[in-house]
């Protein structure tokens, strides 16, 4: 009855906490492929690549259901593995599909044409592979019209964070924003659409200013897969304990991850 979440790196300890928080019964096994990050700056093959390996290291703990918190792994590789790589009795899920249920006040089943809604300028912060895919803007164009996206290539941040050095992230973060307003001085709404970003949260509303609503993924995804798993409760697989993996050097990734759950916590070898 295990959960798989996958991550380039650290970043998706943030989904991880949620998931937990909401469902403390439920096993998670949290795999971060921090060898191998930043993804970000990755082309979209290696990033498939990456991320199919990482995801069949998850089903093989007994996993069935295996969340993608990453979204530059959404973005650039999961439309393809859900084509025609995932396994049958299998899912794959991302983590853009919260963002968009949050923005456009639908859910993601509702296959009705799209319909304006209320927020009309929004500022994507991503990574840069993100924002290359237009991955985001194509799925809230099925659902929405009437919307203008500006999307904000964060180079550094991930780097940054995963170093624990978040003197400059922070700064990073302000220059980003001071970089997308200038294309789009006054956002409705902002969406940190990278794992990592929550962490930051406080920066980037900061750097934005308190008019803008920014939406962060964290307990938007651990609200969703507790939707799921009530519809299917089935996908939770046959896994029964929690564990962390990492492909990276497991006592530095632990040591690092402290100040992404706020507890210890040790990784093994993936």
């Amino acid at each position: 009855m295990a959960v798989g979440i996958f991550d380039s790196g650290l970043g998706g300890l943030t989904i991880h906490r949620a998931i937990a928080d909401r469902m403390p019964d439920l096993p998670l096994v949290y795999l971060g492929d921090s060898a191998n990050a930043p993804y970000g700056v990755r082309k979209a093959d290696d990033i498939y690549d990456l991320t199919t390996a990482a995801t069949q290291r998850l089903f093989d703990e007994g996993c069935d259901l295996v969340i993608l918190a990453c979204n530059t792994a959404s973005a650039a590789a999961l439309r393809r593995m859900q084509e025609g790589w995932v396994p049958k009795g299998k899912r794959v899920l991302g983590v853009f599909v919260p963002l968009i249920e949050a923005l456009t006040e639908r859910q993601w089943g509702d296959n009705s044409p799209p319909r304006e809604v209320a927020v009309k300028h929004v500022a994507l912060f991503a990574t840069p592979a993100t924002v290359s895919t237009r991955a985001f803007q194509r799925e809230l164009a099925f659902r929405a019209i009437g919307v203008d996206v500006e999307a904000q290539a964060c180079g550094g941040v991930v780097d940054a964070i995963e170093e624990g050095d978040f003197v400059l992230a922070e700064a990073l973060v302000r220059s980003h924003v001071d970089a997308l307003k200038r294309k789009m001085p006054s956002p409705d709404a902002a969406m940190l659409g990278c794992t990592h970003y929550p962490l930051l949260a406080e920066a980037f509303q900061d750097a934005l200013g308190p008019d803008v609503q920014v939406f962060s993924q964290a307990n938007l995804v651990a609200a969703s897969l507790a939707d799921y798993l009530e519809r299917r409760p089935e996908m939770r697989g046959n896994g029964t304990e929690s564990r962390f993996l990492t492909t990276g050097d497991p006592k530095r990734v632990s040591d690092r991850a402290m100040q992404f759950l706020g507890r210890s916590i040790t990784f093994e070898p993936a």
